[in-house]
């Protein structure tokens, strides 16, 4: 049995993996998907000084409460700035790292630092930045499922330096990268530069940036393999 800890996208919840929540937990395995501050269900709870660090330490919370060990830990989008953070924090606790279509920051990188000035998140005015629409493969009842549920997200998320205490981890990593994209792709790099990198694992889904919602099933078994080892 994997112990499997999601940290989710920009914009979205812990609800939006729903739909991986069934199958991974009728394998065996215990799934936990929390909600940064300000988001989803904690929407209520935002304000301009919620940033990066605020997600982070909302995971370890979830880690520490919960007493959380030799966990599988699938970082998306967004989220691989939180689970990179989380993971230098508590390397100990930590199985397996997961990117799921995500950035894979450095020390003293920000989002908005990888993507070069350009995509969502940059420029922007005020504290707020909006959702990005789906993908174009989303299915209409989807839509109707994740557009009332998606929040404007702190913009310090997207500008604060992550800080790394750690330059190599002690535990697995891989990348999976979602091939079907319109238009430029943010993530591409990060999958060349890691597609043949020493000490990482590499996948590819041809599916698009959120198989979460687009492409569940197929998600679904590539990480039950993965968190089979």
């Amino acid at each position: 049995m994997a112990c499997i800890l999601v940290c989710h996208g920009a914009w979205s919840g812990g609800w939006s993996w729903k739909k991986l929540r069934e199958p991974l937990r009728a394998a065996g395995h215990e799934v936990f998907t929390p909600t940064y501050t300000g988001l989803g269900e904690r929407a209520h709870l935002a304000h301009p000084l919620v940033d990066l660090e605020t997600h982070i330490q909302d995971i370890l919370g979830v880690i520490e409460a919960e007493d959380l060990r030799d966990i599988t830990l699938i970082a998306h989008s967004y989220g691989g700035m939180v689970g990179t953070g989380v993971a230098d924090r508590v390397p100990d606790r930590i199985r397996h790292l997961v990117y799921l279509d995500a950035f894979v920051p450095e020390d003293g990188q920000s989002l908005q630092d990888m993507v070069g000035g350009g995509g969502p998140e940059a420029p922007f005015e005020g504290w707020l930045v909006p959702p990005l629409p789906g993908a174009p493969d989303t299915a209409p009842e989807d839509l109707q499922w994740t557009r009332p549920r998606r929040r404007h997200q702190p913009a310090r998320c997207f500008t604060q330096k992550l800080r790394l205490n750690h330059a190599t981890p002690p535990f697995a990593r891989t990348y999976i990268h979602c091939t079907v994209k319109d238009g430029h792709d943010p993530f591409r790099p990060i999958a060349d530069r890691l597609r043949h990198a020493a000490s990482w694992g590499f996948l590819e889904m041809a599916a698009s940036h959120s198989p979460n919602i687009t492409a569940p099933e197929a998600l679904a078994a590539l990480l039950l393999e993965l968190a089979q080892g």
